[in-house]
């Protein structure tokens, strides 16, 4: 009898969670050309039908005869560059011991073309059918196009098996080093390194040599045990058990540790070790993977390597203000032991960035009260200014704050500050109106306005407060009034006049000085009737006037109506993107005007003077060059200072730079938070150069037309710089680069206020919460060195300068805006 021992492990005895790796997209779907997209623009909504990267959502299910056994689990949002890549385990609710012998896991490919449309479908056992031997490690699943007729199926099926009888394409060849791949993974072959490198790049010259980009397979991973898995059946009860009471289970988490991942953590952490960890420094080589950690974006996840890694070095790191949120996500907070030596870490760490600290106040830390009191100590050391940035998005954070640390520190700043107070009192009040998450922002307000009585001076200042709160008031009912007037604007008009005129509503002369809502440093004492409109819309904002208490004026625009959040959010964040900058003694001339959302469907906005790029263009043959030589002529002492030979282009030369560089600065922030819906309506200049951008209904990279253009750069504009070889258009693209270059230092701030305003109810966000910091990150493309971004950016300015489909939007809609006029 031969002596030779074959272990082997029974499937019936695995009661592990069933997992599966999705990790790639080998090949490209079939494109559309161009004069496809042009004559069917209905089917390039389907983006993987025009962009071999586009985003596709991957769900997977376990089937067996004929029959479910799990719901669909799916992929999370990935943003893909060169390849469709998830690189994801995706965890089944099944146990491995419950798996019967024909199971198989039905992958399915997801696109949207404004409905969910299924793309691509692909199949694989668990089992080989064979000899039963469960699968592990790499394996290649052919994938089938759903959209394809059975004729094309059947004629690429007879084709692949033509090419492998041949030889021609190789099929055999790339199968048959696929399998000595699968034996090297699984330990079968001995390792040599410098002989196993050549060997991985010539196999890749093969595969690159023999697939076709036609061909579609789906790399996925099974897990690897310690012996072959052979099938048996679930061990059966042989007698009848007790049947015990139902019980309701909370469950947290779907996607439970790996416990062997989990056991070899608390080995590697454990604290018999933690003395020893203090002395520890890295070599050259781990030092420089923790530097690539610590530049990593604030969004990205951490690898159970990179995890154990930070953990080993926790001391080392302390010393860099960058590692902090990377080491905190390193933590198992599950582990008291580990939690304990985390938080006694914390007031060693060198003094962290704004943006980390706003990080810690999101909801991955909601559960810590000790991490948000770091955080909050941080906030401390900053000036009343720079916390007017963030404001928007610390009230957010109270959502999280089950300790009231971030409550009692922004309601402490808040009485102290006039201008902080008025902006709180105002961004919690219109979070009380929504249908969700009251509670903490109900407490905080309560809790304001009692610390603001008990305060110096507390029972004015309360007064004051009321009497701001009820003229808004008064002003939202001016514009449900004339809303609800079903004359003419002209008649609105008047209306709007005659109320105002109205000594019973005391707005034309207020009986006291109110506080502006929109800039508390200001004081309203009356509204200029005379100077007073109703704007052409649906929704007849109003156009008011206020008389100040200096004796200037302040004309504002009010909607009731309409939700003015997501436009507040924009302003705000290109207002950060400004301070950046001028940080950096970057002036772009930007001159954001400021929204203050009142109530969940009413707020106001400052009126700055403008004319519409569209008005310019009907009015001036000359265009946007014209325009700006009427307004800003340049006098005869500037011409004489000209060069010799120079070429005049007759608009005085401050005119023409702040008209380049806003549109610089303009162009960078738009395309960063994907405001869509740019037409020349919404794209305004004023009359000393002041470019701007107005009405952000549209963000993240939404856009209610086809085909949008990444960044909106009308050759119009490039004209009215001189064109596209004159001095100008170089200064504007270099304003460019610099402005893109410099915002990228700061993306993690950027995708912080962003993270903490995903519950916050802003249209465009809400519609994919977990992607909209994703989408953001994009556009950073922080992937990518200084050189590689500018490059990018240059390419972007050129795709739009030379878009033709754009132009044709353009036309079309000032054709729209003419007949409903």
């Amino acid at each position: 009898m031969n002596g030779k021992v074959i272990t082997f492990a029974r499937s019936g005895d695995l009661d592990v969670p069933v997992r599966i790796k999705a990790d790639s997209l080998e090949g490209t779907f079939p494109l559309l050309s161009l004069s496809e997209q042009l004559v069917d623009p209905q089917k390039a909504l389907a983006k993987h039908r025009v962009d071999a990267t586009s985003d596709l959502t991957l769900t997977a299910q376990v089937w067996a005869n004929g029959k479910a056994l799990t719901g669909q689990i799916a992929t999370t949002y990935k943003s893909f560059k060169s390849k469709r890549r998830w690189n994801e385990w995706l965890q089944f609710p099944i146990r491995l011991s419950q798996l019967p012998l024909d199971a198989e896991v039905r992958f399915q490919f997801w696109d949207y073309d404004g409905n969910d449309m299924l793309v691509a479908r692909a199949t694989i056992p668990f089992f080989d059918s064979k000899n039963a031997v469960l699968l592990r490690g790499r394996q290649k699943v052919d994938v089938v196009i759903d959209d394809e007729d059975e004729q094309e199926k059947e004629n690429k099926f007879n084709d692949k098996t033509k090419a492998i009888a041949n030889n021609n394409s190789g099929y055999s060849e790339m199968d048959r080093l696929e399998k000595l791949i699968k034996k090297h993974e699984l330990g079968d072959m001995p390792r040599l390194d410098w002989l196993d490198n050549l060997a991985f790049r010539q196999i890749e010259l093969v595969n690159t040599k023999h697939t076709t980009k036609s061909d579609l397979f789906l790399y996925v991973e099974y897990p690897q045990f310690q012996h072959v898995v052979v099938y048996s059946p679930p061990p059966v009860l042989l007698a009848p058990q007790p049947l015990e009471p139902p019980q309701i289970q909370q469950i947290q988490n779907t996607q439970t540790d790996n416990p062997i991942e989990s056991k070899y953590r608390r080995l590697l952490r454990s604290h018999k070790t933690g003395p020893l960890d203090k002395d520890l420094k890295p070599n050259a080589k781990m030092r420089d993977e923790l530097n690539l950690i610590f530049n990593y974006p604030s969004a990205q996840e951490l690898t159970e390597n990179e995890k154990n890694l930070l953990w080993k070095f926790r001391y080392y790191a302390t010393r860099d203000k960058r590692a902090l949120t990377k080491f905190l996500k390193s933590v198992s907070w599950d582990d008291a032991s580990e939690m304990r030596q985390a938080i006694a870490l914390l007031p060693m760490w060198k003094e962290v960035d704004i943006s980390d600290a706003l990080e810690m106040l999101g909801p991955g830390f909601a559960d810590h009260p000790a991490v948000r009191a770091f955080a909050v100590d941080r906030l401390r050391a900053s000036p009343d200014k720079e916390l007017e940035l963030y404001l928007l998005q610390l009230v957010q954070a109270l959502q999280f704050d089950k300790d009231r640390v971030v409550s009692q520190f922004l309601i402490s700043r808040a009485v102290a500050s006039p201008v902080l107070g008025n902006y709180f009192y105002w961004y919690v009040h219109v979070q009380t109106q929504s249908e969700q998450t009251t509670g903490p922002f109900k407490e905080a307000i309560s809790d304001f306005l009692l610390a603001l009585q008990t305060s110096e001076n507390g029972a004015e200042k309360i007064v004051a407060l009321k009497r701001e709160s009820n003229f808004v008031g008064k002003l939202v009912k001016l514009a449900q009034d004339v809303r609800a007037c079903k004359e003419a604007r002209p008649k609105k008009v008047e209306l709007l006049k005659s109320m105002i005129a109205d000594p019973k509503l005391e707005l034309k002369e207020l009986p006291y000085p109110v506080i502006l809502p929109l800039d508390p440093t200001q004081r309203i004492v009356g509204i200029d009737e005379n100077d007073c409109s109703v704007f052409k819309s649906s929704l007849t904002p109003l156009k008011l006037t206020f008389k100040m208490e200096d004796g200037s004026l302040y004309p504002i625009i009010f909607k009731s109506g309409d939700d003015l959040r997501q436009d507040q959010l924009v302003i705000q964040i290109i207002t950060l993107m400004n301070q950046l900058l001028l940080n950096e003694n970057l002036d772009l001339k930007i001159t954001p005007y400021r929204i203050l959302a009142t109530g969940a469907v009413d707020g106001a906005i400052q009126f700055v003077p403008n004319q519409t790029l569209a008005s310019v263009l009907s009015d001036y043959p000359g265009g946007i060059l014209q325009f700006l030589k009427e307004k800003a002529p340049m006098t005869e002492e500037q011409q004489a200072l000209l060069p010799p030979g120079s070429l005049s282009l007759g608009v005085r030369p401050e005119v023409m730079d702040t008209f380049v560089r806003s549109c610089a600065g303009y162009c960078v922030m738009t395309y960063i938070l994907g405001v869509g819906d740019r037409h020349l309506d919404n794209l305004l200049i004023s009359d000393d150069g002041h470019f701007f951008h107005a009405d952000f209904g549209y963000i993240l990279g939404r856009d209610p037309k086809p085909f949008p253009p990444l960044m909106k750069l009308p050759i119009q504009i490039i004209d009215g710089m001189g064109g596209i070889h004159s001095e100008n258009y170089t200064k504007f693209r270099n304003y460019c680069f610099t402005a893109y270059t410099t915002l990228r230092k700061s993306a993690n701030l950027i995708l912080n206020l962003f993270s903490l305003m995903t519950e916050a109810n802003i249209p465009d966000i809400a519609i994919e919460k977990d992607k909209a910091v994703q989408k953001v990150r994009d556009r950073f493309c922080l992937e990518m060195s200084d050189e590689e971004a500018i490059v990018h950016f240059q390419n972007l300015i050129n795709d739009s300068v030379s878009a033709f489909l754009p132009m044709v939007i353009d036309r079309l809609h000032s054709l729209a805006q003419y007949w409903r006029a």
